[in-house]
């Protein structure tokens, strides 16, 4: 489970004594949000000071540093896929609860890609990003991507070090996901609207769609592709090689 930002599976507070509970506890648990609230505070903090680390690291290194955020299955993996076989000096770190299918399949491509692999954590932190840059051959790289792990709550509390952060949306998702998530939009430099191949398949209202990202994120750029057809990708590599 998360323990930092309380997802995950609830913690079980089964007693394992056999008693009536007729009686009161002599103790209250009012303090409980409070401590929940300290909690946090001290893993962010914790976490900014990792990032700030990394993001050192990667100027140091010269290297652009995007962080990829989305639900599951918003074409992250394919959409990077894509990206990693028509820009040279490209990598990726991936994260992911379980498996290393993703990064496996970005190997294909002939770039690196790294897995991180964080069990029952919902989201990547900056810690295990710096634990794995020095697997990273930097000497003839310019751009690193980080996926996320797929999840649009947690992640966005999580600086990584990077530059800009890049939120996925796809068609097959709903118009509304931006306003029930309005945090990790905000924070986007960039909404990428994906699968526009299904848009019309699936009644994907693109109007509504885009006046709910203008809503809550009118600083964001918007580009809609689909890493399938590559409609629109050209936007898209033209956004990494300009843009910041």
């Amino acid at each position: 489970m998360c323990e930092n930002c309380g997802c995950g599976h609830p913690h079980n507070h089964d007693h394992d004594h056999d008693h009536e509970h007729e009686h009161g506890h002599g103790h209250s648990h009012d303090h409980a949000p409070s401590r929940t609230i300290e909690v946090q505070k001290s893993a962010l903090a914790a976490n900014q000071r990792y990032a700030d680390q990394n993001r050192g690291w990667f100027r140091a290194k010269n290297l652009d540093v995007i962080n990829l955020l989305s639900s599951p299955g918003s074409g992250k993996t394919a959409l990077l896929e894509r990206t990693l076989r028509d820009l040279p000096h490209a990598a990726a770190i991936v994260g992911d609860l379980q498996t290393d299918n993703d990064a496996a399949r970005l190997r294909t491509t002939g770039a690196q890609a790294i897995q991180i692999t964080t069990g029952a954590t919902c989201h990547l932190d900056a810690h295990m990003v710096m634990h794995v840059l020095e697997q990273l051959d930097t000497s003839n790289l310019r751009l690193l991507f980080i996926e996320n792990v797929g999840n649009l709550v947690c992640p966005a509390s999580y600086d990584l070090g990077e530059r800009r952060r890049v939120v996925l949306l796809s068609v097959t998702e709903g118009e509304d996901k931006p306003l029930k998530y309005p945090v990790m939009f905000l924070k986007a430099d960039l909404v990428l609207v994906t699968k526009m191949d299904l848009a019309e398949a699936v009644e994907f209202d693109r109007e509504a769609a885009l006046a709910n990202i203008r809503q809550v994120a009118p600083r964001a750029e918007i580009i809609e592709l689909s890493a399938k057809t590559g409609e629109s990708f050209a936007d898209w590599l033209e956004w990494l090689k300009t843009r910041g």
